[in-house]
This record gives C-alpha cells, structure tokens and sequence, in this order.
C-alpha cells in the first residue's frame, strides 16, 4: 500500500519559519503529482502547494512568495518549507500524492501558529 507520513514541527511564532517533511513509501518519480494541503475544520481541503511530476511548482496565492515545496527523489521525500509565518496558516496540513490517477493523503499535522 501506498503510506505518507508526515512529520516536522508543527509549532512557530509569528513570522517564523518551519519545515514539513513527508516521507513517501513510493516512490515520488512514480506520483503523478504531489504536493501540500491545509483543511480547516469543517471547510474543504485547499491547494498549498504541488509538484507535478515533471512540471513547475505551483502555489495557492497566499503562498507564493513564502512557502517552498521541494522533492527529493533520493530520500522520497517531499517537503515544504514555510516562511514568515503567520496566525492565519493554524490550521491541519496534509501531505498529498497521486499515483495511477489514486489520490493518497497523509493523516495531517497540525501547525499552530502564536506567540
């Protein structure tokens, strides 16, 4: 079976920084896409950021300019690095990827952003 684990520190103060790592049981030159996404209770599950295999990274705007979604094929891993954090980016983020036209998503972590 195809597993995301997410792992990083979900904790930052206001205008910090983190970094989400997801680590891929397939490999991601395998995933037709991955990427990142944030859900916050009781709404839809929104576009972070993703990597098309083989294309350019995309951002949902309040991204660009902040967060940072890398691939790395040697260690399966995807990434995402997130900038000048702010209180509004609290919320669940999930790791995401799609092989074989089959979405696969990881179980979230929280991020909690506050001095």
């Amino acid at each position: 079976q195809v597993q995301l684990v997410e792992s990083g520190v979900g904790w930052v103060q206001p205008g910090g920084a983190l970094r989400l790592s997801c680590s891929h049981s397939v490999s991601i030159v395998n995933m037709y896409a991955v990427g990142w996404y944030r859900q916050a209770q009781g709404k839809q599950r929104e576009l972070v950021a993703t990597l098309p295999g083989g294309g350019r990274r995309n951002y949902a705007d309040s991204a660009k300019g902040r967060f940072t979604i890398s691939r790395d094929k040697a260690m399966k891993t995807v990434s995402l690095k997130m900038n000048n954090l702010e209180p509004e980016n609290t919320t669940v983020y999930y790791c995401y990827g799609n092989r074989q036209g089959v979405d696969y998503w990881g179980q979230g972590t929280q991020v909690i952003v506050s001095s």
